[in-house]
């Protein structure tokens, strides 16, 4: 018999916020009704943010590793929904911005994304942003919980 000590799937923070993006990109998906995933869009999202932003830049602000980063931007490139050119400032770093196209997929994609919000956060007023963007500044060991001290 577990112990009120002992790690539990159903209590798992780490479990449970897996399972809450796989839905939460399931979601997405459903309402964009389009084939650009929730990370192209976000990709897309943060170029619309910053246009000229480095990649470099992009894996910051997002969090998305820079392996991925650079393969989503290729594939929206190739779609023709980004530019990226070199910057004069370092030949090694590209610039990025959206295309006409681009902007316009964005345009399209952000009352979904909203509405995708809108689903996963029910009625949770926002607290539940609120408590991923804590946990998200804070640093790994000051997020353990008690169990695990």
């Amino acid at each position: 018999m577990a112990s009120d000590t002992q790690w539990r799937v159903a209590t798992s923070a780490v479990h449970l916020l897996h399972r809450a993006s796989h839905k939460a990109d399931s979601v997405f998906l459903q309402t964009a009704g389009t084939s650009i995933t929730p990370r192209q869009f976000v990709i897309l999202a943060a170029v619309a943010e910053k246009p000229g932003v480095t990649q470099n830049a992009i894996v910051e602000d997002t969090g998305i590793d820079r392996s991925s980063v650079a393969e989503l931007m290729q594939k929206l490139a190739k779609r023709g929904l980004l530019q990226r050119r070199r910057t004069k400032k370092d030949a090694r770093a590209y610039a990025v911005r959206l295309t006409a196209d681009g902007q316009e997929a964005l345009r399209r994609l952000l009352p979904a994304a909203r509405e995708a919000d809108r689903v996963i956060l029910g009625g949770t007023d926002q607290q539940l942003i609120k408590l991923l963007g804590r946990l998200l500044n804070r640093p790994p060991a000051a997020a353990v919980t008690d169990w695990a001290k």
